[in-house]
């Protein structure tokens, strides 16, 4: 893989310029931002492998800028967030984020969430499995990263198709949120059990004709998610 291209986008510089240090020592291009605007001008301007964007920002925040990019583009992107503010993860994940970061953090956890993020980007680019799968109503066709609910075809992420596709093919058992947060997100989760919260209920509202009385995407409570294939 060619050498990924990071956009950091924060109105503290002292936190863009550890970033920006960090990465580019380890082999990244590293170009930075100090808000929205000036990151949707030089998002369009060039091709970027992975934002990483904080919330509180002036001129446009980093909700709005996740979601005006989500418009044109499924560029990876890690946000940041301060201690405690639960509400503004899950709005990031509404509006189509990958990954959040909490403040303050240290180098590891910020290079194993890159690293994470970026390996998934790729998984969705690799040469496709030549397979489809069929549960009840839900038509997944591995090759083409469609997936068709009663003949219609259905937009997802690239998080959300991995997601429901491993669901599927595991159809019938009891997923524990460490396996499915493993074999989605990767090796270095495990946790991050609102991820899973935020994820099943944005697949339910797409898959489901009644999400809040789901018919294959169901909960396991003390265990996990099962799918759920009645045919």
């Amino acid at each position: 893989m060619q050498t990924p291209t990071v956009l950091v986008v924060d109105d503290e510089r002292p936190l863009r310029d550890f970033v920006r240090r960090n990465l580019e020592v380890r082999g990244f291009n590293v170009i930075t931002a100090s808000n929205g605007l000036e990151a949707l001008s030089l998002f369009e301007g060039q091709a970027i492998d992975l934002v990483i964007l904080d919330v509180m920002m002036p001129h446009l925040d980093g909700l709005e800028t996740t979601r005006r990019i989500r418009q044109t583009s499924m560029t990876p992107i890690i946000i940041l967030t301060a201690l405690g503010e639960e509400s503004d993860k899950v709005k990031a994940f509404d509006l189509g984020a990958d990954d959040y970061l909490t403040k303050p953090f240290g180098v590891g956890e910020l290079l194993g969430r890159i690293k994470a993020v970026l390996r998934r980007a790729r998984w969705a680019e690799a040469t496709p499995e030549v397979e489809n799968i069929t549960r009840g109503e839900i038509f997944a066709d591995l090759a083409r990263h469609n997936v068709l609910v009663s003949g219609q075809l259905i937009e997802l992420t690239p998080t959300e198709f991995n997601l429901l596709v491993y669901l599927m093919k595991n159809s019938g058992k009891a997923l524990s949120h460490r396996a499915i947060l493993q074999h989605v997100w990767g090796p270095e989760y495990g946790e991050e059990a609102e991820y899973l919260r935020v994820y099943m209920g944005k697949i339910r509202q797409k898959v489901e004709k009644d999400p809040l009385h789901p018919r294959y995407i169901l909960t396991e409570r003390g265990v996990g998610y099962r799918f759920e294939d009645d045919n």
